[in-house]
């Protein structure tokens, strides 16, 4: 098996409203600004970066309504591309798993 996880921490920057898939699943999706200071090849680097996470599925959705623009979180989940017509997988989601 394949392995797929991330762990990234950040600031809520935008929430969406919820939508419901035609099977009736609950999505919501926000952007995550994060920034860090990271070592790569011994050298300090500041690492910024923005990043669609979606929230499927009525298990997280009580705690996504509490959050608002500001919050800072972690999010554990998967990287998948963002829609089906993006065959080539450029543009990345975070489906997200667990948020803290």
């Amino acid at each position: 098996m394949e392995s797929n996880q991330l762990v990234i921490s950040g600031v809520v920057l935008e929430l969406k409203g919820l939508r419901v898939t035609p099977g009736g699943v609950p999505i919501r999706t926000l952007m995550l600004e994060h920034r860090s200071r990271q070592v790569e090849v011994g050298v300090p680097r500041e690492v910024f970066c923005r990043v669609r996470v979606e929230i499927r599925g009525s298990e997280l959705q009580s705690l996504v309504e509490s959050l608002q623009v500001g919050s800072r979180i972690t999010v554990t989940g998967f990287i998948a591309r963002s829609g089906y017509k993006d065959e080539d997988g450029i543009q990345l989601n975070l489906h997200a798993q667990h948020i803290e």
